[in-house]
């Protein structure tokens, strides 16, 4: 487990006495909104990065965008950090609190303000959850498209930071493709609007900026999305395969093929035997490696990219190929895949979930160095990826209550990372940078280009007190880390020390 103790940068000179912000948190905010005693602070330590943890200075909970604004105002004038948080279900450490600063909660800024159908939006807070806003529409025909796996429980303004996707990204596109338009506070209390309820709006594109900013230029407030029509046909086919490579092929023999599916996702033995006894969604548990393929559209183009699917994963070595009989099936499928990640904690007590993306046609190639790398490090993988767009999932399986091992797997995840660099991919695809892969954005970006990044966020936030010690490294850290040749899973940040 790793600690992270007072952040240290130079914007922040002195600490505050916590009772100076208790006591003007308390002439507007009711009681109950402001936490502050050990024993209630400890729920916000971490997000779903558990090995990250720091206990909060001082959590609030406001309720309106007002409060929010005398919040960041008062925090602005006294020098004082500020860590967004929605669900808390982010998997990089982007939402873990500063033991100096406020951890700014927006669950309860959970309003759906607006539908308008006619124009396919809805006008939603940011503590909304992902599905309900899907749920909410669903009687005018409609759905919000991007459904992370956590979709259940996530909400849109975490979506908005990370720029999450889910199993149908394929063909419609993360986060930044499915909103409009963000209302936004500067950590200096200014709202700004960005993007318009328009098919585009003047000035430059900051819209797709804030998308995947992780929290560090602003707090979204608000969040217009786009609304899809439900499609009039959706159907899932499952095709097994007795070789890991076979399947990876076989993705790319997909879209070669000219198809476009709604979602192409892949699972190894490992995971299919996890989600299988968890979810018993009717995965064959013989198969070394399964593509769920999902085709949407008219019932007519559905049809005629089913059999070419088929044709296709059969001449790609398929062993089998079903294809769901009822919506109930097709649900149970997807199902399974979501419930992955939970469904690992059935064969280990701990996973570690790494998060690159890559080219498709070096997903067979990826799956033989994953495997390598599992037996270099001597921990099993159960192996689970968004296909379609080379997001890799790999759950890297260790015991926390054995010593070095998560050293290990953070080493192991490492490799895979810069091995994902190397092929021309990038280090994350939705879950983001956070704590977890500071080090490694020394692999993915030279210093010219750090370098704009840490303009671009002094350009919102010159003091540095959003989310600070996230995401973008110094020059300075990083020239050490390569003075030092320290391993990917050694801690690269100056603010976390391990115990």
């Amino acid at each position: 487990m790793i600690t992270i103790q007072p952040h240290t940068s130079e914007t922040i000179q002195h600490q505050i006495d916590r009772s100076v912000l208790i006591n003007e948190f308390k002439t507007f905010l009711p009681q109950a909104a402001i936490i502050f005693e050990k024993e209630a602070l400890k729920p916000f330590e971490c997000d779903g990065l558990s090995a990250y943890r720091c206990m909060p200075w001082l959590v609030v909970l406001p309720e309106t965008v007002e409060q929010i604004q005398r919040i960041v105002r008062f925090c602005h004038q006294l020098g004082v950090p500020v860590v967004a948080r929605g669900a808390g279900t982010g998997l990089a450490g982007g939402a873990v609190p500063l033991a100096n600063g406020v951890l700014l909660s927006l669950a309860k800024l959970n309003q759906i303000l607006e539908i308008d159908s006619a124009n396919r939006l809805a006008v939603v807070q940011p503590g909304v959850r992902n599905l309900a806003i899907s749920q909410a529409v669903a009687p005018f025909g409609l759905y919000y498209a991007p459904d992370p796996s956590s979709q259940i429980a996530c909400t849109i303004g975490g979506n908005v930071a990370e720029n999450s996707g889910g199993v149908h990204c394929l063909k419609y596109g993360l986060t930044t493709h499915n909103i409009l338009r963000v209302k936004m506070l500067t950590m200096d209390g200014e709202l700004v609007t960005i993007g318009s309820h328009g098919l585009d709006s003047a000035g430059l594109d900051l819209l797709s900026l804030m998308a995947g900013s992780e929290g560090m230029l602003g707090i979204v407030v608000e969040v217009t999305v786009k609304l899809l029509p439900i499609p009039e046909l959706a159907q899932v086919l499952l095709a097994a395969f007795d070789d890991t490579e076979k399947a990876g092929q076989a993705v790319a023999a997909i879209i070669a093929g000219g198809l476009i599916p709604a979602g192409l996702e892949m699972m190894d033995k490992a995971a299919i035997k996890a989600a299988e006894d968890f979810i018993h969604a009717g995965y064959p548990d013989n198969a070394e490696a399964i593509l769920l393929c999902e085709l949407d559209g008219t019932r007519e183009q559905v049809e005629e990219e089913l059999d070419k699917a088929i044709a296709l994963l059969t001449d790609s070595g398929a062993t089998d190929v079903r294809v769901a009989q009822s919506e109930q099936e097709r649900q149970k499928m997807w199902a399974g895949r979501k419930a992955a990640f939970p469904a690992a904690g059935r064969i280990s007590p701990d996973y570690y979930c790494m998060d690159g993306t890559i080219p498709r046609r070096f997903l067979a190639k990826v799956l033989k160095d994953i495997s390598r790398l599992s037996e270099k490090y001597g921990l099993a993988v159960a192996n689970v990826f968004h296909a379609g767009d080379g997001n890799l999932h790999p759950l890297i399986l260790y015991n926390a209550n054995h010593e070095g091992e998560l050293e290990k797997a953070e080493q192991f995840g490492g490799d895979i990372l810069k091995l994902s660099v190397e092929l021309g991919g990038t280090i994350t695809g939705e879950h983001g940078v956070g704590v977890e892969k500071i080090n490694h954005m020394c692999i993915q970006f030279n210093d010219n280009e750090l370098t704009q990044l840490h303009a671009v966020k002094r350009a919102f936030d010159e003091k540095g007190l959003l989310n600070p010690g996230k995401a973008v490294p110094t020059l300075h850290r990083c020239a050490e880390l390569g003075a030092m040749h320290v391993h990917q899973g050694e801690v690269a940040h100056p603010e976390l020390d391990r115990f």
